[in-house]
């Protein structure tokens, strides 16, 4: 028997793209049975996404290994009645439609709820199912800017920037939804109950903006964009050139590291000037750079290596899979092929059965219906009316 957390736990994984199949493959790698339902046309259109592996993009192919695949026409009647029989037997819901179009189609989650009470329903939004902006449209740098975030990316005195990490996707979209999602499947386990998980990402965004809500609760406005304390406005705590263009990140925030910093840095003169702002905080700052870049990163890295002061270096993605760190904790390059995407090895049971790849579209529609009780002349009924394929 499993040892996964989640193992006997089944999800009907509707959404497409990033958050949703991000949030899933999460459940997936905790145990769960995840069942993706893609339409009978196109299907996600994450196959198709970014470069191509084969007929598939290697996008689609990270976020949804270890997934089945079926698909329905929701819009058809029978597509639609097929999807309330298959809720009977899961667990778990989980769609990123636009608020009001599961209803419109017939599965929303009150008539989801009647046929199953225990079953979590999670709707990932990028404004939650009310409010003005419900049914706008938009994507991680819109819901950031309305989280105000993104106005809080970038350094002093420049424009925002444009983060590579997914910020709204990612945390706002797939780790909110994991968390409720287990949460209410505790829930459902103690009263016998399901519930409705409203994910807006924008929410859950502004929700952790922990730093600049504290500043407005404290000052009544944000600090200025590359002015806090830890987006570069203190001289302890910021990214500084080396010598041949590239970079080292400087966490010094205790005072017991920046006293180590300092000398070995040669500068006890800089101890008073860890945490100043102004204009003694900026000419530190530039000091500091003019002396970071006397040096080559694989330089400094070497003089900081044996210390204890959060000085590392800003290491680029493949660096960051290639180093000891990474291959120690199960990260990294393994027999030639690319790491997994999705929960780190330290959250997964090790002796998980080796990933299946992401199954081609309606791959196992035929094997899930059987599952549900459908014998083959109501298969093969529904084929021909294209509710499924």
């Amino acid at each position: 028997m499993s040892s996964s957390p989640l193992s006997g736990i089944r999800v009907l994984d509707l959404t497409r793209l990033l958050p949703g199949p991000v949030a899933t493959l999460h459940l997936a790698d905790l145990g769960a049975e995840v069942i993706k339902v893609e339409d009978t046309g196109a299907g996600d259109p994450a196959r198709h996404l970014g470069p191509m592996r084969g007929g598939t993009s290697w996008f689609f192919e990270a976020l949804n290994r270890d997934k089945r695949s079926l698909c329905l026409d929701l819009k058809h009647p029978d597509g639609a009645a097929v999807l309330l029989d298959l809720c009977r037997g899961a667990d778990v819901l989980v769609e990123g439609f636009r608020p009001g179009v599961m209803t419109r189609l017939g599965v929303g989650y009150e008539a989801v709820r009647a046929a199953n009470p225990r079953i979590v329903y999670a709707s990932i939004t990028g404004y939650g199912q009310t409010g003005p902006l419900r049914e706008r449209a938009g994507h991680d740098i819109n819901y950031i800017g309305h989280a105000g975030v993104l106005d809080q990316n970038g350094s002093a005195g420049g424009p925002p920037v444009v983060p590579n990490f997914q910020i709204a996707d990612l945390l706002g979209g797939a780790l909110t939804a994991v968390v409720g999602v287990l949460a209410a499947l505790m829930q459902a386990r103690i009263s016998g109950r399901g519930r409705h998980v409203d994910v807006a990402m924008t929410d859950a965004v502004l929700a952790h903006s922990i730093f600049p809500l504290v500043s407005v609760l404290a000052a009544g406005r944000a600090e200025p964009r590359g002015e806090g304390l830890l987006s570069g406005g203190v001289p302890c705590y910021g990214v500084y050139p080396t010598r041949d263009g590239r970079y080292m990140a400087v966490g010094a925030l205790e005072e017991k590291f920046w006293r180590t910093l300092c000398a070995a840095l040669g500068r006890p003169d800089l101890l008073p000037l860890q945490l100043a702002r102004g204009e003694d905080g900026a000419r530190a700052r530039r000091e500091i750079a003019a002396i970071f870049l006397g040096r080559s990163q694989r330089e400094w890295t070497e003089l900081f290596d044996p210390l204890d002061c959060c000085v590392s270096p800003v290491l680029t993605p493949e660096e960051a899979l290639a180093s000891e760190q990474a291959r120690a904790r199960g990260l990294g390059w393994r027999g030639g092929e690319a790491p997994r995407v999705g929960l780190p090895p330290g959250l997964t049971d090790p002796a998980a059965d080796p990933p299946r790849p992401a199954p081609a579209a309606g791959a196992d529609t035929e094997a899930i219906l059987r599952e549900a009780g459908y014998g083959a002349e109501r298969i093969a009924a529904l084929r021909a009316c294209a509710a499924v394929r």
